[in-house]
Formats: C-alpha cells, structure tokens, sequence
C-alpha cells in the first residue's frame, strides 16, 4: 500500500528514483523517522526530493496521501478550541518587545512554546508571554510580534514562520523569502543578459562547433564568438530605519550578494528613510552629513542605469504626499514631496524596479496601504522572493 505513495509522488511531476525509494525504506527499516509522523514527512523529503522548488509539490502529495492521519503538534485540544475563537483583544505594539522577539530564532521560539504548554492551564489574550491572541507573544494568533509561531486562528499579518496545530508542511517554493544561497542563485541569472561586445571572437562556440564539425564530415572545424562582458550598470536605493528594521536580517542577505556579484560593470548604492527627498544617504544610517543631492544623482548616472529601489514603502502618508511647513522643516528637505522626487527618479531612468520585502497587500487593515497603494500604482512592485527577484531581473533587461 505504501507504495502507492510513490506513484501518486510521480504523478504530480516529481521525479523519484527507485534507488531514492530503496533507501527511503531502508532508512525507516533503521527507524530513522524515530515513531515520529513530522520527522517522517521531513526524512521522506530529504531523501526524495532534490531540489527546494519541489517541495510545495511534495507537500501537496504528502497531505493528499497521509490526509487522514490525525497531526496535531501535540496541542491540546482545548486550548485550540480557544484560539480558534479569538476574542476581541487590545492591538498594543510594544517595539522594545518586537526587537527582542526578532533575535529569539526559530529553535529558540520552539523551545520556549514546548514550555508554555507544559506551564499553561487557562486561555490568555493580550499579553506577551503565554499562548494566546493579540499582544506581543511569539506564539499564538492575531498579535502584534514580527515573528513567530502561529496556534489556530486565521494569518493577519503574514509574519509567522511556522503553523502549530495544523497539518500543513509547506516550507519552501519559489516565493518563499529569499535566503543568501537563492539570492546568488537569482543574481547569476544575470549572466545571460550581458551584452556581446565589439571585441574579437575569441570565446569557442560549442555547439555551433559541434554542429560545423558534423557538416564538415567529421573534420573539425571550431568556430568562435565575442564574448559576453559585463555591461550592466545598477543604482541601488535603499529604505533603512524604521519599519526596515524587520527585514534586517533580509536586506543585508540580499546587499551582500550584491556586492559580491560580478554581473555589474558598475553598481552604486544610496539610502533613504521611509521616502527619498532631495537628499540621498551615503551609508544605512542616515546620518546628517552623509549625503549626498538627490538632482547630483540624476546629473551624474545617465539613464541607463538599471535601478532597484529596496523598500517595504510602509510610512505616514503625510511623509509621502504631505506639504506639512512643520514636517518640511524637521526633515530639513525642501518643499517637494516624496511621491515628487520618486516621480523624478522615475522619469530619468529607462529601467526600474521596486522589490517589497514586506506585506504587499493593500487591503484596508493594512496599516500602510495608502502609501503601499499609491507606490505599487508608480512602480513596478515585486516581492522580495525567489520568483520575484528574477521576475524583477527580467523586467530590468528587457528593451522599454
């Protein structure tokens, strides 16, 4: 019967070899799945499955297959039961408490849920230490933490990294938040959208080699092309504080592959805070001091530049469309508005892209849809995913 399983693996595309299947079996001979229904699911995907865009077909099987199979994570019943029926409770945001929970990592959060569970005996909603709703615990539903682990009740927000009491293993598909590894991978991509060059064909052209030598009845004749250089010139714009602060981790993955990659004949990196204004940042923090004129910016780049704006375009709208004499005058940027100077970047270069690392959604209990609404009108908006990032590449290269 458990074979069946591998033909209904097959069926949706996924290519499992009988050796695969051989040792898949051996290993739970062994007793590797340790009696354990999660560390089977994880132990038939590390020996099946070769590559991490297959798992949401993968998952996809496994609960079709093992779809009656009672999973719980071990959460009682009727603390579920609670969860499930959230209660209207307090939105308060605690930020002291967001950054603490930001470096608690996943095992960590884990551990720590194991023990509330064990200590827990009645329902909590609001606070920052039980399971419960609202609040600023890391596990739990409908709260207000930047990471966690979600317990019953319906996403909100979009932030947690695991869901307990629910059969559901989905855990990496193509757009799945980028790790550093998948960004290299995107940005090799790169390399087939450099430009062949002026300069003599000295690169040997295999196939074109292959296919002359064929024509020449087996006598060798090679045949030579311009090599591709790197020609690509990117201006990156990058939002930093604030809201920002969630995606450290993130942006600074995807900063370092940038700067790493040898795809860029010539790469320039500028920051901004919420929104750009007459002035650019010379480094992430902002500072007073360290800019540098947005107008010098567009005198000295020409509009080939290929630019990639980094932002979760979350911020007071007022930042973005206001005319506030006050604001102006704190900020100590000018008279223009933010949604102004956007609209002069845009305007000077043929090419740009905007990646969100952040809620893309613009629906009404999103605290920043207005300003998410109006930025996703003027760019080109793409999560900041696997399948995002190359869709991004893509729209950067092609001729406008």
């Amino acid at each position: 019967m458990f074979d069946s399983f591998l033909y209904l693996l097959r069926s949706k595309g996924l290519k499992v070899s009988m050796n695969e299947w051989l040792a898949l079996n051996e290993a739970l001979d062994k007793g590797l799945a340790y009696s354990s229904f999660t560390n089977f699911y994880y132990l038939c995907r590390s020996v099946l499955i070769k590559s991490e865009t297959d798992f949401d077909k993968f998952d996809g099987a496994f609960l079709e297959f093992f779809k009656d199979i009672d999973f719980l994570d071990d959460i009682p019943k009727e603390l579920l039961d609670w969860l499930n029926n959230p209660k209207e409770t307090p939105g308060n945001y605690d930020e002291e408490k967001a950054l603490e929970n930001l470096r608690l990592d996943f095992k960590r959060i884990e551990e720590m849920l194991k023990e509330r569970l064990a200590e827990q005996d009645s329902e909590h909603n609001g606070g920052s230490y039980w399971v419960g709703t609202g609040g600023m615990s890391v596990f739990g539903n409908n709260g207000n933490s930047p990471n966690g682990i979600r317990v019953g009740g319906e996403s909100v927000h979009k932030r947690a990294f695991r869901v307990a009491g629910e059969r559901h293993f989905k855990d990496f598909t193509e757009d799945k938040i980028l790790d550093s590894r998948q960004f290299q991978m995107a940005f090799r991509k790169l390399r087939q959208f450099s430009t062949k060059t002026d300069a003599p064909k000295t690169e040997l052209d295999l196939d074109e080699s292959i296919d002359e030598t064929c024509n020449n009845a087996g006598k060798l004749k090679l045949v030579y092309e311009r090599p591709r250089r790197n020609t690509v010139k990117v201006l990156m714009l990058i939002d930093s504080g604030g809201s920002m602060d969630y995606y450290r981790d993130l942006c600074g993955k995807l900063f370092m592959a940038v700067r790493k990659s040898n795809h860029f004949k010539d790469l320039k990196i500028y920051y901004f805070h919420n929104s750009i204004y007459e002035r650019l940042y010379t480094d992430a923090e902002c500072m007073p001091g360290r800019w540098i004129d947005t107008d010098t910016v567009l005198r000295t780049l020409g509009s080939d530049y290929k630019v990639i704006i980094l932002g979760d375009a979350a911020m007071s709208p007022y930042e973005l469309v206001g005319t506030s004499s006050y604001f102006y005058s704190y900020s100590q940027m000018g008279y223009e508005s933010g949604l102004e100077w956007f609209r002069k970047v845009k305007g000077h270069f043929n090419h740009i892209v905007w990646l969100n690392p952040g809620n893309m959604e613009c629906y009404p209990g999103n605290y920043w849809h207005e300003t998410l609404g109006i930025l996703k009108d003027e760019f080109d908006m793409y999560p900041l995913s696997v399948s995002g990032l190359e869709a991004a590449l893509k729209k950067l290269m092609v001729a406008k």
